[in-house]
């Protein structure tokens, strides 16, 4: 079950998708195989083709994470410890995967460290879409290559609906709409706006899933609903009327960042770092804080943010 999880601490609620079976129902039994193959192509057409260190953010059980294979190392951050379990059982737990139980609120990674990272299917849970994103401009590299999906409001069936006054929000209007608990669609315009103020310039756009309509996909074969989505993709620079949508940003950042050799952690209550490893914890000397390791996933959650004893 996925369940809301009240604000703390001056910080917005996220989705907790603890215990829930959204990896089977929804991908592996919930007919959803169009949407992942042409997630699958608008990725190798934006992400670059190696790299040294990807953050991926909402990662859930690593449903794309095999699809970042030119990385020599990737950050696999979700809030859900189930989720992150379930990529273990997928990737196994060797040096290559690094897994971490964190909100997108608070990245617990010094900055500058990532030459590339992507929110695939996340950012929709995100009632501070711009605050998420700036948390992942800080965290890239200057020049590091950001990819984002996002569930775009000004799409075609949204618009035709509005025109036929069948829905009351407008498609067309750059506020989100939230159409479940914390389940938004955002205009591409509100999007681009965002990501310029972290630092993050649009290079390419792309519009995906346009054929999604149960119909289509029970009747029209898989490979030629693919094949005809690939082709609508290069549309995106010029409009944006699909469900999804998918930008591969930049980071403009100039000022300088402190090389690291290895992945350095940081408190995300005070933000300091590093941190130190100490059997198994990680321990925040500035703030008191202990943020632990469990069966190798490093939890940096809320429930560890309350003022230490």
């Amino acid at each position: 079950m996925v369940s809301p999880k009240p604000p703390e601490s001056g910080f917005p609620p996220v989705i907790d998708y603890e215990g829930s079976d959204y990896q089977s129902t929804f991908w592996e039994k919930g007919e959803r195989d169009y949407e992942d193959q042409v997630e699958a192509v608008a990725l190798r057409r934006l992400l670059p083709s190696s790299g040294k260190l990807l953050l991926e953010v909402g990662a859930g059980a690593g449903r794309n994470t095999p699809r970042y294979g030119g990385f020599e190392r990737v950050v696999l951050l979700d809030y859900s410890l189930s989720q992150l379990r379930l990529a273990q059982d997928r990737l196994g737990h060797g040096e290559r995967y690094i897994f971490v139980a964190a909100d997108a609120y608070r990245l617990p990674f010094a900055p500058g460290q990532f030459d590339a990272a992507t929110m695939i299917r996340t950012l929709h849970h995100m009632v501070e879409p711009q605050r998420a994103l700036g948390q992942v401009g800080e965290a890239l590299q200057p020049g590091g290559i950001f990819i984002l999906e996002y569930a775009n409001k000004h799409n075609l069936k949204a618009i035709l609906r509005y025109s036929l006054r069948r829905q009351e929000w407008s498609p067309f209007s750059l506020e989100p709409v939230e159409f479940a608990a914390l389940n938004f669609d955002f205009h591409p315009q509100a999007v681009q706006n965002w990501l310029n103020a972290c630092d993050l310039t649009i290079e390419r756009q792309l519009t995906v899933s346009h054929f999604r309509v149960g119909l289509l996909k029970r009747w029209v074969p898989l490979r030629l609903l693919v094949a005809l989505d690939s082709l609508a993709q290069w549309t995106g620079n010029w409009w944006q009327l699909s469900p999804s949508a998918f930008v591969r940003a930049r980071s403009v950042r100039r000022d300088a960042i402190q090389p690291y050799n290895t992945l350095t952690f940081r408190c995300p209550a005070c933000k300091y770092y590093p941190l130190e490893d100490i059997s198994g914890t990680l321990n925040c000397t500035n703030c008191a804080r202990s943020w632990p390791i469990r069966e190798g996933i490093y939890d940096f959650r809320e429930k560890y943010l309350a003022d230490p004893e």
